[in-house]
């Protein structure tokens, strides 16, 4: 095709339009407004002329330039309305995913968040917590305004030690627990305890990867599937694996029976450390949530748990439930006086479980976010039906599963609507396994979205689930059969 260059009036505007290269028509047709837009020439609500007019102008075919809009409305720069045409889309200034390094002052607030991490904060439930730190104030003993003791509040230590077996199937005596303030901080005095090197899931939270590498402690890969972690590449060599066996973060599988069998037997056999982070292990939606695989050996499985996702990252308090031979070592790095956690709010937390707050706080959440994650399934089976939810009904968040190839641009369509949301990329471990495809050395990805439905307040969790269709990629076109092969000569 040769190179051709043609230009249109929108609306008396005098904006030219031009089209100049060589290749598909619509696909230059689409560079061109998405140019108009992003230069400002096309402002967020200006109506853009019927399609049969531009093909017109243009000199193309009607479906071209109806094919041209419909693929930018599903990208998100324009939006059509029955009976009002279509129109530039009403969007905020890019936004760049949470987690990536960035500039605070140059990157415009999202205007929707569902980046995965934390629950709605306006969902804290301050008049029972406030009614707990007065009863837990009245009772406290004077030794509970000294020097803070490393292994924490016995009070909260006794608790847990109740719950976590009612509810997780936890086997653990009180002095077993050792408080901390949440997962990163217990992951941080592992690995100064046990060294390294860990195995780890392929998906992860590249924060904790980061975390162990500073104190030295390096990560391989396990590769994940729909059963969880693939156990059967441990080997001798690893000190410790790190696992989120209820619900894995963030495809979304639990671990299957016979791995969490396997991997006990791995680390009976060659003396290795379970350290399972029990991530969602209070959410789950569909059946009762499975027991902690602590319970099938304490000597050989650390449990990590904390409050952020029940209550509030800000309390900053977690647990540690460890083997008998860790517990000295681990409360001597953490060093003789509590630095962290404040005795009064662990106190609080002591009295809230028992209490009974604690439980009706993780039902009153667990009916939340089922809701939520219902209200997401529901939108995409109407709006995004080739768009699949994977992994199992739990937790604060959801994989979507993308056609190949676009999990990027689903990423930058959400940013241009004002949307923050992370791509399944952004969680695989750099050190993921390679393969040869077409002679060409790649990591196996699967392309999805993470989408944390937990965030946004209710008011604000319609308009961002609008955002999040809007941003998804439209249905992939069948593959175009191969041509008929001639007969052979014979």
């Amino acid at each position: 095709m040769n190179s051709w260059v043609n230009s249109a009036e929108i609306l008396g505007s005098d904006l030219p339009l031009e089209l100049s290269g060589t290749g598909n028509r619509r696909a230059l047709l689409m560079d061109a407004l998405r140019e108009a837009v992003r230069s400002g020439r096309l402002a967020p609500g200006t109506r853009l002329p019927p399609y049969r007019s531009l093909a017109a102008d243009l000199g193309l075919a009607r479906n071209t330039v109806a094919d041209a809009y419909a693929e930018l409305v599903a990208e998100g720069w324009l939006a059509a309305r029955q009976g009002s045409g279509t129109r530039v889309a009403e969007r905020a200034a890019p936004v760049t995913p949470v987690h990536r390094p960035r500039t605070p002052e140059r990157v415009a607030r999202p205007v929707h968040d569902l980046v995965q991490g934390q629950p709605d904060p306006s969902v804290f439930p301050r008049t029972a917590w406030l009614a707990s730190a007065r009863r837990a104030l009245a009772a406290a003993p004077d030794d509970a305004f000294g020097p803070g003791d490393p292994h924490g509040r016995p009070e909260l230590r006794r608790a847990l030690a109740g719950y976590l077996a009612r509810v997780r199937g936890v086997r653990a005596a009180p002095d077993r627990i050792v408080l901390c303030s949440g997962a990163a901080h217990g992951l941080r005095l592992l690995a100064e305890v046990v060294g390294g090197p860990w195995a780890a899931e392929e998906y992860g939270l590249p924060f904790h990867r980061e975390l162990l590498a500073s104190h030295g402690v390096g990560t391989r890969p396990l590769g994940v599937d729909a059963d969880g972690a693939r156990v059967d590449g441990l080997t001798r060599h690893d000190r410790a694996v790190l696992l989120t066996p209820a619900h894995q973060f963030p495809t979304g599988g639990p671990l299957h029976p016979a791995r969490r069998s396997a991997v006990v037997d791995w680390a009976r056999a060659t003396g290795g450390l379970v350290v399972e982070d029990d991530y969602d292990g209070e959410f789950r939606y569909d059946r009762q949530p499975v027991g902690a695989v602590q319970g099938l050996d304490p000597e050989h499985v650390v449990l990590l748990g904390s409050v952020s996702k029940s209550l509030s990252p800000a309390l900053r308090i977690g647990w540690m439930v460890l083997p008998q031979r860790l517990v000295a070592p681990v409360v001597a790095a953490k060093g003789e006086r509590e630095p962290f956690s404040s005795a009064t709010e662990q106190l609080t937390l002591a009295d809230f479980i028992e209490s009974g707050a604690y439980d009706r706080q993780v039902r009153r959440m667990r009916q939340r976010h089922r809701r939520r994650r219902d209200q997401l399934v529901a939108a995409l089976h109407a709006r995004a039906p080739h768009v699949r939810v994977t992994g199992i009904a739990a937790g604060l968040h959801a994989v979507l599963e993308l056609p190949p190839g676009t999990e990027r641009s689903a990423v930058r369509a959400a940013a241009w609507q004002g949307l923050a949301v992370e791509g399944l990329g952004d969680y695989l471990h750099p050190g993921a396994e390679r393969r040869t495809v077409a002679g060409a050395s790649v990591v196996p990805h699967r392309d999805g979205l993470v989408v944390g439905y937990a965030t946004p307040a209710e008011s604000a969790y319609p308009e961002a689930l609008d955002a999040l269709c809007r941003s998804l990629p439209p249905v992939s076109p069948p593959p175009v059969p191969a041509p008929p092969q001639p007969p052979a000569a014979p």
